[in-house]
């Protein structure tokens, strides 16, 4: 089993930035490929971005891309979301998501955290 939990969510205006953490427990976290998903009001949960094992491979979201930065400190099994040029259309609850592989993909893996909400005003 691995047990995750978000932090860093909050208020923001637009334009502005944040960072969102994942803290990683349980079994081979250090390896394990780790992603972000976001659920806005009404609307389904969608892929935000992963990263591998090793942090060597990263995927996006393709209309993040050069907005949002994932990023893994494997040393304290914590996974990151940079999330700058905030838009009122980025709020949403963000998920941090695991696979029980080193291999990161689009679709999610099976250990999901509890979520923490971003809200851009505008």
């Amino acid at each position: 089993q691995v047990q995750l939990v978000e932090s860093g969510g909050g208020l923001v205006q637009a334009g502005g930035s944040l960072r969102l953490s994942c803290a990683a427990s349980g079994r081979t976290v250090g390896l394990n490929a780790m992603g972000w998903f976001r659920q806005a009001p009404g609307k389904e949960r969608e892929f935000v971005a992963a990263i591998s094992g090793a942090g060597t491979r990263r995927y996006y979201k393709d209309s993040l891309k050069g907005r949002f930065t994932i990023s893994r400190d494997s040393a304290k099994n914590t996974v990151y979301l940079e999330m700058n040029s905030l838009k009122p259309e980025d709020t949403a609850v963000y998920y941090c998501n695991a696979h029980g592989s080193h291999i990161a993909s689009t679709t999610a893996g099976a250990y999901w955290g509890q979520g923490t909400q971003v809200t851009v005003s505008s």
